[in-house]
């Protein structure tokens, strides 16, 4: 045999044990879903202005913040960004203080201080959920660019220019609280809040700060005109509709509230509904607000290293990722480890309507979410993974056959007008609400169709649901992709780093549907991929790429990575190529290395504020990969 088959299928082994033997009891994985330090920061702030009594982990939660902060005084989101993070830095300094275990006097501080202050002090945030949590417990302003947006936007009906479900899921958990703490330009300190005076530059007073500076952009102007607008259209007094738009707001919070007690499974969402309930009138003892601060508590990842709070633990994601992994690499699925596993996920499969059927009324529930708890915002991604890991289940309990079919159904409702997918919610692109003075807007405020959606979707149709470019659904999802594609012949990827994943996506969709090696656009994503290759075989990029919508070299390789670029490649080639065997070779010594670069984040969430180290990844992505070769190649792997 080919040596570098024995050594795949030696790494396949260890893989594979190594997944089973963390398999939970309930037949789901474990894995930390692992972010910077600002949620951890946002933690601390709201369970010090509640006054929680639990120093146990507001000590770990400082700990782990304060280990993170690096010799220049700030803090990054990933490790090659350039100059640091004001934002996070701000979030960080300001946690430490109030968590009472770090003191103005000690050199962390004031490294701290020193750091944000060449920057430009507090005002240099640019993170709206920073801008939030100073604005709501007293260290700043509302900003003008949440402030300026009326409440009254929860009462706009569809056939006005913009109405509140026009904006992306994530985005509108996220505002609705903001917008009702703006309206009543809440703000709450206590006796421990700490002073920030240090880090507030050029003004007369402690108690804000100058928003001279914060302009609005005439897009964001032209937007608010269509509000006020709208607003003008609405009957009845003015005092009279704010109160109907504040219940409504408050309302849409508590309709989506999940059994832990988190708003949409976010513990980002979560946070601000928690002060927005402060700001209605709720006592910080509150039922829902004790059922809030449980499942933030609940959301906690604790090694014997750090503890940190996770944004949406990511159990259904790996779940549904390792099960596919380990069948598409040689685990049968008769096996008692992959049956309790395809049970679990089809329990976890959604049975109610959430905000997705408001632009898809007429279908069936059917999709699965990114969280254990999440039983309403199911997403394209997650649904898909999930049935690919479910289909040889079908051979053992024909029962899940109902399960797959409205599974399939639902993905096949949710593509867009245009031909792609989106992640959450269907045709939900409103262009003009990307004009907010918001950073990440243009991200985050719509869902529109997405080249790494698009791309994955059309795998699973094509390799697990047996259908082709013959199909007028394929060939639409197919052509946004040809038309989506960038000019070096990449795509970009929404919900990784970035064009290594996008491209990964969009080739082994376009694969799987039909269109052949010899396309022109597969042609060129090819010759993109292997100009990218690192000299020692893998592949590594930055997420300074999302910032800078193009590929920026890494100047390293990662395992996740270089996984996508050699299953892209090995769904192009029949046979396996020197550059292929290189990346193969590179691929199985990175997962004998303990190194930053088996840390590094390659999951994206919001451009240049939220990024993720998946600890999962390191498994899932290689042993698809080799497991893939394996079964392509066989005994010609040399």
């Amino acid at each position: 045999m080919n040596p570098l088959l024995r050594d795949i299928d030696i790494e396949i082994n260890r893989l594979t044990t190594k997944l089973l033997q963390q398999q939970q009891q309930d037949g789901s994985w474990h894995f930390c879903f692992e972010n910077n330090t600002t949620i951890d920061s946002y933690v601390i702030i709201l369970f010090r202005t509640l006054d929680v009594q639990n120093n146990d982990i507001i000590r770990k939660l400082h700990d782990r913040i304060l280990a993170a902060q690096q010799e220049d005084g700030g803090w990054r989101l990933y490790r090659d960004e350039i100059e640091g993070n004001p934002s996070a830095s701000i979030d960080a300094y300001y946690a430490l203080l109030f968590s009472g275990y770090s003191q103005s006097t000690d050199e962390a501080i004031l490294r701290a201080e020193r750091y944000i202050r060449s920057k430009g002090g507090i005002a240099s945030t640019t993170s709206i959920l920073s801008k939030a949590i100073l604005a709501a417990t007293g260290q700043r302003k509302w900003p003008l660019s949440i402030s300026s947006i009326p409440l009254e936007v929860l009462l706009f009906p569809s056939s006005f220019p913009i109405n509140i479900f026009d904006f992306s899921g994530y985005a509108r958990v996220h505002l609705v609280p903001m917008l009702i703490m703006a309206s009543k330009n809440f703000s709450i300190r206590t006796d421990n809040t700490p002073d920030l005076s240090a880090i507030i530059l050029n003004r007369a007073s402690d108690s804000d700060i100058d928003e001279s500076s914060e302009h609005l952009t005439v897009e964001h102007q032209e937007m608010m005109g269509n509000m006020r607008s709208g607003l003008n259209r609405l009957l009845g007094a003015s005092g009279y509709i704010h109160e109907v738009a504040t219940k409504k707001a408050e309302q849409f919070m508590l309709d989506r509230i999940e059994s832990d007690g988190t708003l949409y499974s976010y513990a980002s969402s979560t946070i601000v509904m928690v002060f927005a309930l402060l700001s209605l009138g709720y006592n910080n003892d509150h039922p829902l607000i004790a059922q809030a601060v449980e499942g933030l508590t609940n959301m906690q990842w604790r090694t014997n290293d750090y503890t940190t709070i996770q944004n949406s633990p990511s159990t259904i994601w790996d779940t549904a990722l390792i099960t596919y992994a380990l069948q598409q690499s040689g685990t049968p699925h008769e096996q008692v480890s992959i049956q309790n596993a395809t049970s679990y996920l089809i329990n976890k499969q959604h049975t109610k309507r959430g905000d997705w059927s408001k632009h898809n009324p007429n279908t069936a529930p059917g999709g699965w979410g990114f969280s254990a708890t999440n039983t309403i915002n199911p997403d394209v991604d997650d649904t898909t993974a999930a049935l690919r890991a479910i289909k040889g289940f079908r051979q053992v309990d024909p029962s899940s056959k109902e399960s797959w079919n409205r599974g399939l159904n639902w993905v096949l409702s949710m593509q867009n007008k245009d031909g792609g997918w989106p992640a959450f919610e269907k045709n939900t692109t409103n262009r003009m609400l990307t004009w907010l003075s918001i950073d990440g807007a243009k991200s985050a405020a719509i869902d529109p169709s997405e080249a790494d959606l698009t791309g994955r979707t059309l795998e699973y149709l094509g390799n697990f649901a047996g259908l082709d470019i013959q199909h007028s659904y394929i060939k639409r999802g197919a052509d946004w992709l040809f038309h989506n594609q960038e000019k070096d012949g990449s795509w970009y990827g929404r919900w990784g780093i970035c064009y290594i994943y996008g491209t990964w996506a969009a080739i082994t969709g376009l694969k799987s549907v039909g269109i052949h090696s010899n396309h022109t656009s597969i042609q060129k994503a090819t010759k993109w991929l292997l100009s990218i290759q690192n000299a020692d075989g893998g592949f590594g990029e930055s997420c300074r790429s999302d910032r800078q919508q193009h590929y920026v070299a890494l100047g390293e390789s990662t395992p996740s990575q270089t996984a996508w670029a050699l299953d892209a490649l090995i769904s192009i080639y029949p046979r396996p190529t020197v550059n292929i065997n290189r990346g193969i070779e590179r691929l199985i010594a990175s997962l004998h290395r303990e190194n930053w670069t088996t840390t590094y984040p390659t999951g994206a969430g919001l451009p240049g504020n939220f990024y993720v180290h998946y600890h999962s990844y390191r498994y899932i992505w290689p042993l698809l990969t080799l497991g893939n070769y394996r079964r392509k190649y066989g005994s010609s792997g040399g």
